[in-house]
């Protein structure tokens, strides 16, 4: 298993041992002890599960008050994994970065708390599966929309399919406001 760092620290890509034979193939998809030593802490307390068509953008996601990180991997198809560093006194605030995470790569990627979170879909479908450090918390949510012209993203499709709420989501000027606040509230 390789823990490979990005340019943005804290987000890290696993690249898990697979073993393959003419039966099929078998990896871990998580060992605590391993992800521990590599600095991606535990314990996770809930695991989602998404299906998406193609071109669709999720995101950028994040929670306020109750941050999450989170261990996302793709068990059908391929996305565009993208984290955006949202910590206001962060040296890489606003910096990005983008990975592909696919069903055949069997990679994953690790975004730590106070990172925005989205991945657009490049194949058919995909199916994206991911643990959580905290629980979800519907009061705490907020993002970022997918193409704040400040966070300059490259996205790999041009007319995506994004949802309703995905689409009323902030600039990250606006966002710095609301994280601000959350801060102020605690």
């Amino acid at each position: 298993m390789r823990f490979l760092e990005t340019a943005l620290p804290g987000v890290v890509v696993i690249e898990p041992d697979v073993h393959r034979d003419h039966r099929g193939y078998f990896l871990e998809t998580y060992h605590s002890a391993k992800y521990a030593a590599a600095g991606i802490p535990g314990p996770f307390v809930q695991d989602n599960q998404s299906q998406s068509a193609q071109n669709t953008i999720r995101g950028l996601h994040l929670q306020l008050r109750n941050p999450q990180g989170k261990l996302v991997r793709v068990i059908a198809g391929e996305i565009v994994d993208v984290a955006v560093d949202v910590r206001p006194s962060s040296a890489s605030f606003s910096r990005s970065v983008s990975v592909r995470l696919s069903a055949d790569n069997f990679r994953q990627c690790y975004i730590p708390p106070g990172f925005a979170h989205g991945f657009c879909v490049v194949s058919a479908m995909a199916q994206v599966e991911y643990k959580c450090t905290t629980l979800y918390d519907p009061e705490s949510e907020a993002g970022v929309i997918w193409n704040d012209p400040d966070l300059a993203i490259e996205w790999p499709v041009s007319a995506p399919l994004v949802s309703d709420r995905d689409r009323r989501l902030p600039r990250l000027a606006k966002l710095l406001e609301q994280l601000t606040r959350a801060r102020a509230s605690v």
